[in-house]
This record gives structure tokens, C-alpha cells and sequence, in this order.
């Protein structure tokens, strides 16, 4: 069986529903899966998770690894079997430190994700139950309401009021209304009214669809893959590159001049080359892929810890940057839990009517759940068994109405609730606490007055009207008009109780905090103020229509409250204000907050969101609550500042070592090092830079957003590397004219000097105070310390002899001791100087 059908919107859904073998109790469990390893995961690209084969390899596939793979071999062929095995046997226990690392961080990322895994329901053996989308396969009927994101192109088998939002696949700005019919063959993409399709949301009404295609076969899978779903990179990922390109060129510069030096100078080829590649190996951040890999996954596991699930890795490095947040108020800086003021009628005495028509309203609704209509049936309860509902009109964010029609003993009746102002627009008349209809232009500005004296004490208002119908014929949008407003709902959800002091963390912290809110401005400004932002500068959603996107940019970042904001109008808002130079976070979980959580740095939701909102989120906090978020934060920059460490590590006396000791081979008669020597010193320099993610950061590390700045690392790497140098050419200098050693003598008190100066080096640029003033982490300690000793042992030892090291006299190990101690002193001074002068 193929999947699915072509051109199936020009077929019936009975007739598909036989041609893919399907009743309308949906597939069984069996055929569900037998379909699934039939067509494969419903996924528009592979996932990211490489098999164990495949990551092993990867660690090798370095161009100067290969190389030096190839250059070893040639040295077994020609006899030299001891220096090649050594040198083999070096590179093989790198890569495989760096697979067993990376493979740990793949597989505790992979079980995170699954912890905010998007679901869809389908029928499964005639029942409804929550399926992986991942599992959905052509056949599967699904059950699709407001907020669902489509998990496959689909043929409508039942409707009711469905608009879809199809923007990102065809463009069109509107929810699009979807219909049971059968079209031509020919009907173009935009114009299928009866199908809808995978990436689409559903914005209002539900559905059951029948699912045709799935992952690649699907119209999005097909556009995505011209386009490679290649995400896009963020600033961090762009600098990483920047920064591999730059050590690149310096690398092929310097071995290219070395390799062609050393010939020329009548040394063996084959030594020249394999010495050349080894300073390549060492100039080289190998490691830098699987350290950032590592300390992402380390960071997102303990941001998981404080209920922060993190779906997209390089996303972490912009929530470290972050310097402004973007949010509602509603369960994030309140309570969540909307309550039931009061009902009160066109008189502002509260109607038990008025009430009890919300109720009904409330209680009959089908589309999605929603903490008002929650608020209003657990307000108190009412017997509503006269009242049978007969029709729905789910509520639509362009409307923003929601209706319901009943019977009770032979009366009809369409009861509407929604916004005040889209309620008054559909009203002709309202009814007085008297019981008597007026005409709604007489009660109309007692109305509005009523309106501005809840909303400066807070209160949330809607609007509840009603209309007699002629008989139980479906209702449709047309009949919401010539209402009778009968009633206000009140409605108030409190601030949490350590708002203040959370808000007053995230100032401390360097982000500021902007309210973006549908409520109207006088409940905004109500609510703000008991949170404790005075002097507010707030924005309606009217004056941001009128503002020119230009003017916009200018503006955005004077205010502090954007009020009767419009779904579109969040994403211009998030543009602006990145535009402007800031990292913004938004932080969203409706079916309209989705265009924001794309347009902005890092976008947030939870993880009781709608799917649609979740699916476009880079995290997902667990709980609701700015208070895990600013967790986040910090674990964010606590993740970004260890990257940062091993950068610098890899910058300065890793770089500043094999600089110099490509300088020093142009004038000695032999090699400074073996390359199987400079294959073990980058070997042993390596250890405690792959516990970094494990290190302790230093408060001024996290208390303000700290951004990628290429050209300061730049300036880093050459001033420490300049620093290194010296005491480097000290070394060479002590070694050759003081000491007067042989080859072998030399080039054991260089191995020394090397290893232990740049573990020592680790501990003093890991943190911007001095050394002793910050502890290191628990790893990081063992490591280094650990890579000391055997550095000062194995000169003595047999595997000492293989490498080609000789036992030192303890004057020599002094000297290059005293020599390491004036280097550790010159770089905390360097040090000090270069963070007054260099902002980073």
C-alpha cells in the first residue's frame, strides 16, 4: 500500500477511510505499528541522536587527524613501529575520551527532550489516546482541537467551526475556514478547504481528521526538505565558527612554514612531517566540539534539576545573554488561578441571572480548556439539567466570542460571552435589573462607566449576552448579532505573593522585565503597580498599530507595559526590541503567542502550553513561575562561562607552548619535541579541560548578561600567548645555555615546563579574581593535580624511557619549577590589567 492518496481532497473521506484500510474506530494497536515500521517515524528529518558507530567515527574525522593517521602509516611501513604505535595509540584514547563523553551527553539530552514531548490524539482500537506524534502513521484518525498542532496532511472527517492557521506554509495572515466537501483535483494549496496540514495549528473549533500522509511525504516535509529544516544559528554558534576558522588559518599557516623550514633545512621529510601535524594536533581545540556538547548537556541537566527542560542546546548560550524578558502576567506573574469576582448587571448590582446564563456558557463549551470558564463552573454550582445544549460556536481570536444555544421548556436560546467590547458590537438592546429591554445606546456610557471602575481595581471584565432563537437550527457566527446584553463577568487573578522580590532578582540580574498583556491598560497599570513597578511608561495596543515599525525600534525600549496588545502585534514588539541591540526572551504558552516564540532570541513556554506554543519554544519550564526562570538564567551563563574557560585555555598556553616551540625548532639542530611527545603533552593538557563543565563559577560570572565578543578572545589569545612565550623561550634558554642539556635532557625539561604550566595556567584563567581567591571545582582540581604528578614521575618510569624522556637532576626540576611559579605570577598580573581594559 502506498501512503496515502494523491490529489485525496478531490476524494471522500468514506472512500479513503476504505482505501486505507481503516474503520471509524481508527487502526488497531497491531496495524499501527505494523504501518509504522511500514512508512517509518512521522519526523521531517532524522533524529538528532547519532548510533554509537557514527559518533565514534565523527571523533576522528578532523582533516590533520586523517592526515596523521596517514602519516603514521607511513611510518610503519618504513619500520619506525614503536613511534607510530605510540602516536596511534595517543590519538585513538583522545577521540575515545571525546566519544564517551559526548555519548553521555547525547544520551542525557535525548531523555530530557521526551520529558516535553509533543502528543496527538488518535483512535486506537475505537479509543481515544494520547500518541507521540513521531508514532502517527496514514490511517491514524485523529482527534484535533484549538492549539493542536496537525501531525499530518489530513482529509476532514467531521468539523465543527475549524479555523486553521496555514502562515507558515502558504503565507495567508488569516486563519483559514475549513469545511467537509470534495474538491477538484487542481484546487490549489491555499484554496483545500476540507484538509488541513502537518505544521499547521488549529486556532479555533475542533475536528477528527483522517491522517494520508506523514513526515517527508507531507506538503511541509517536501518544502522542508529544499530548504534542510537547517535551524537557524545563533550568535554563540556563529562566534564558535568565527573563532575554528581564525585557529584554522593560523594552523595551516604555521605548519605549511615549519614543514617547509625544516626541509630546507635538511631534516628527514617524513620526522618534519609528522612534527608539523603533531603542533597541528596541539594548536588545534580538538576538543572544543565535545567540550561544548558536554558542558550544554551538563548545563541542561541541571537546569532540568530546576524544572527547565531545554529542547534546543545552543539555545542555552542566548538564555545566559538575555537582557530582556518578554511575558503575560497571567500564572506568571500572578497567581494563575482566576477567580469570580462578581456578576453584576447594566446596573452594577450583581444578577444572579447574569451568572447563571455565564455558567451555562461555561459549563457546555467544548473547544479547549481555559482558567475562566474553570473559574466561573467552580465559582459555586447550578442545576442546569433543564438547560440542554443544542449548538456551539467555539470561541476565535477574531471574534473573540464564544456561544452557546439551549432549550428549556420550548425556549431557544443563544447565550455569548467574550470581550466587553466585541460583546457591545454584536449588541442591539440590554436588559436592567427590572427585567425590562432598552435600547443599548441609552445604558451605554452607565455601561463604560461601569467598565473603567472595575478595571482601575483590577478586575478582568467580559461581557455576557443573550438572544432568543426562532428553533434548535445549528447557530452560526451571522446570528451573533442583535443581541441583548444582559451582564458583566468579573474577574481577578492576584499577584504572587514574592513577585516583588523575584522581579527585583531579575533587575539584579541585568534583565529587564516587559509586560505584554491583552487586559486593557487600566488593568495593567493596577496590577503592575501592586507588583511594585512605580513609574511605569505603558503602550496600548492602538498606539503600537498606529506606530510605524521604524518609530517603533526608536520607542520600544521606553516602555515597561504593552496593554491591549494584538497576537500580531507581540512579534513586531519582540523585533523591535531586538533590533534595538537587546537578547530578548519571550515567554508564552497560547495558540497566539507562537509568531513571538519564533521572532524572539530564546523563546519560552511551559509545558502545559498549547502544543503549538511548546513545538516553537527553544525551553520549557515545568512550573509557570519567574522564579524557575531566573534559575535558568543563571545556569544558563554558568553553562556559557565554562565554554568560555576552555576557549581561553585553548588560547593561551596550549597556543602559546606550541608558538614557541615552532619558533625554537627554525634554530636548533634537532625536533624540540618528538611528535609523539607533542602528541602526549596535548594529551595530558587535555585532562582538566574536559572536567570544566564541572567547575565552580564566580558570581560576577552570572550577575549580567555576557555576550560572544570574538575580537576580545582574539586579544585574550594573543595577550596570554604572547605571556606564554616568554617564559617558554626562558625555558629554552635556561635548558640550552645554563643547563647545556643533550636532546634528550632537552626535550624532557620542555615536556615539564609544557604539561605543568599549562595545567597550572587552567586554574588562574578560570576566574577573573585571583587564583587562591577561587576555588575550583572538585574535578578540576583532581585533574590538574593529578596530570602534575605524573608529569613529574614519568620521566623516571619505563613508559618514560618509550616516549624518549630521561630522568632530570633536582636543581633542573627547581629552576623550571621557579620558572612556572614567575609565570603563574606574570599571568594574574596580565590578567588583572587585561580585565580592566578589555570588557568581556
Amino acid at each position: 500500500m502506498e501512503q496515502g492518496i494523491e490529489f485525496f481532497w478531490s476524494v471522500s473521506a468514506s472512500d479513503l477511510l476504505k482505501k486505507l484500510n481503516v474503520t471509524d474506530r481508527g487502526l488497531s494497536n497491531e496495524e499501527s505499528k505494523k504501518r509504522l515500521n511500514e512508512y517509518g517515524a512521522n519526523r521531517l528529518k532524522p533524529p538528532n541522536k547519532s548510533d554509537v558507530f557514527t559518533l565514534l567515527i565523527s571523533q576522528f574525522k578532523s582533516p590533520i587527524i586523517l592526515i596523521l593517521f596517514f602519516a603514521t602509516a607511513l611510518s610503519l611501513a618504513l619500520g619506525n613501529f614503536v613511534d607510530a604505535s605510540i602516536i596511534l595509540v595517543i590519538v585513538l584514547i583522545s577521540g575515545l575520551l571525546g566519544f564517551w563523553q559526548e555519548r553521555g551527553a547525547s544520551d542525557a539530552v535525548e531523555k530530557l527532550l521526551a520529558i516535553v514531548q509533543i502528543k496527538a490524539a488518535a483512535l486506537r482500537d475505537g479509543a481515544e489516546k494520547e500518541i507521540p506524534v513521531e508514532e502517527i502513521v496514514p490511517g491514524d484518525i485523529v482527534i484535533l482541537n484549538a492549539g493542536d498542532i496537525v501531525p499530518g496532511d489530513c482529509i476532514l472527517i467531521e468539523s465543527k467551526d475549524v479555523f486553521v492557521d496555514e502562515a507558515m506554509l502558504t503565507g495567508e495572515t488569516f486563519p483559514v475556514e475549513k469545511i467537509i466537501t470534495v474538491l477538484p483535483a487542481n484546487t490549489t494549496l491555499g484554496m483545500r478547504t476540507n484538509s488541513v496540514w502537518m505544521g499547521t495549528h488549529i486556532v479555533s473549533g475542533s475536528a477528527k481528521a483522517l491522517v494520508i500522509h506523514t513526515g517527508k511525504e507531507t506538503e511541509f516535509g517536501k518544502v522542508s526538505e529544499r530548504l534542510k529544516l537547517k535551524s537557524p544559528e545563533t550568535e554563540f554558534e556563529h562566534g564558535i565558527r568565527k573563532f575554528g576558522y581564525f585557529l584554522g588559518e593560523v594552523t595551516l599557516i604555521l605548519v605549511v612554514l615549519i614543514f617547509g623550514v625544516n626541509v630546507y633545512l635538511h631534516r628527514p621529510v617524513l620526522d618534519s612531517f609528522l612534527f608539523s601535524l603533531a603542533l597541528a594536533v596541539g594548536l588545534t581545540p580538538q576538543l572544543l566540539p565535545a567540550i561544548i556538547s558536554i558542558n550544554l548537556a551538563h548545563g541542561a541537566k541541571n537546569m532540568a534539576k530546576k524544572k527547565v527542560i531545554v529542547k534546543r542546546l545552543a539555545s542555552i548560550e542566548n538564555f545566559g545573554s538575555m537582557n530582556v524578558i518578554c511575558s503575560d502576567k497571567t500564572g506568571t506573574l500572578t497567581e494563575g488561578i482566576v477567580n469570580v469576582e462578581s456578576t453584576p448587571d447594566v446596573n452594577g448590582a450583581p444578577n444572579d441571572k447574569v451568572f447563571l446564563y455565564a455558567y451555562i456558557n461555561a459549563s457546555y463549551e467544548t473547544g479547549f480548556t481555559n482558567p475562566i470558564d474553570e473559574a466561573i463552573r467552580s465559582k459555586r454550582k447550578i442545576d442546569i439539567s433543564d438547560y440542554r445544549k443544542t449548538d456551539e460556536i467555539p470561541y476565535d481570536f477574531l471574534r473573540k466570542l464564544l456561544s452557546i444555544s439551549v432549550i428549556k421548556d420550548g425556549m431557544h436560546i443563544m447565550i455569548t460571552k467574550g470581550a466587553l467590547s466585541n460583546i457591545l458590537g454584536v449588541c442591539s438592546s440590554a436588559e436592567t435589573k427590572e427585567g425590562t429591554v432598552v435600547d443599548i445606546k441609552s445604558v451605554q456610557e452607565q455601561i463604560q462607566n461601569l467598565f473603567t471602575g472595575f478595571s482601575n481595581n483590577g478586575f478582568r471584565t467580559l461581557g455576557i449576552a443573550y438572544k432568543n432563537m426562532p428553533d434548535d437550527s445549528p447557530i452560526k457566527k451571522e446570528d451573533e448579532s442583535g443581541m441583548t446584553f444582559l451582564g458583566f463577568i468579573t474577574l481577578f487573578d492576584p499577584p504572587k505573593p514574592n513577585i516583588k522580590e523575584t522581579i527585583e532578582q531579575l533587575k539584579l540580574l541585568g534583565v529587564s522585565l516587559k509586560i505584554i498583556t491583552g487586559d486593557n491598560h487600566l488593568v495593567a497599570a493596577n496590577i503592575s503597580q501592586k507588583m511594585g513597578l512605580s513609574n511605569l511608561k505603558i503602550i496600548t495596543g492602538t498606539d503600537v498599530h498606529l506606530t510605524s515599525d521604524s518609530a517603533l525600534i526608536r520607542l520600544v525600549n521606553e516602555f515597561d507595559v504593552f496593554a491591549e496588545i494584538e497576537p500580531n502585534q507581540k512579534e513586531r514588539i519582540i523585533i523591535a526590541l531586538r533590533k534595538t541591540g537587546n537578547v530578548v526572551g519571550y515567554m508564552g504558552d497560547g495558540i497566539n503567542d507562537a509568531s513571538a516564540l519564533h521572532a524572539a532570541d530564546v523563546g519560552i513556554s511551559v509545558d502545559t502550553a498549547a502544543d503549538v506554543a511548546k513545538d516553537a519554544a527553544d525551553i520549557v519550564l515545568l512550573e509557570k513561575d519567574l522564579g524557575v526562570l531566573i534559575e535558568g538564567v543563571r545556569e544558563g551563563r554558568t553553562t556559557f562561562a565554562n565554554t568560555l574557560k576552555y576557549v581561553f585555555m585553548a588560547t593561551s598556553a596550549n597556543f602559546g607552548n606550541m608558538f614557541s616551540m615552532a619558533g625554537v625548532s627554525l634554530f636548533i639542530p634537532f625536533l624540540p619535541l618528538l611528535p609523539k611527545q607533542i602528541l602526549l603533552t596535548n594529551l595530558m593538557t587535555d585532562f582538566p579541560e574536559m572536567t570544566i563543565a564541572t567547575d565552580n563559577i564566580d558570581k560576577e560570572m552570572v550577575d549580567h548578561p555576557r555576550r560572544w565578543d570574538i575580537k576580545s578572545i582574539r586579544k585574550f589569545m594573543i595577550t596570554f600567548g604572547l605571556v606564554s612565550s616568554v617564559f617558554d623561550y626562558l625555558t629554552f634558554g635556561l635548558l640550552l645555555f645554563i643547563l647545556n642539556a643533550d636532546e634528550g635532557q632537552f626535550r624532557t625539561g620542555w615536556f615539564l615546563e609544557s604539561v605543568i604550566s599549562a595545567s597550572f595556567i587552567v586554574l588562574v584563567i578560570r576566574s577573573r579574581k585571583p587564583f587562591f581567591k577561587s576555588r575550583p571545582g572538585k574535578f578540576l582540581q583532581i585533574a590538574t593535580f593529578s596530570v602534575i604528578i605524573a608529569t613529574l614521575i614519568l620521566p623516571y618510569t619505563p613508559l618514560g624511557n618509550i616516549f624518549g624522556f630521561v630522568p632530570l637532576s633536582i636543581g633542573t626540576y627547581i629552576l623550571i619549577l621557579l620558572i612556572i611559579a614567575l609565570y603563574i605570577f606574570a599571568a594574574e598580573i596580565t590578567k588583572s590589567i587585561f580585565y580592566k581594559k578589555v570588557k568581556l
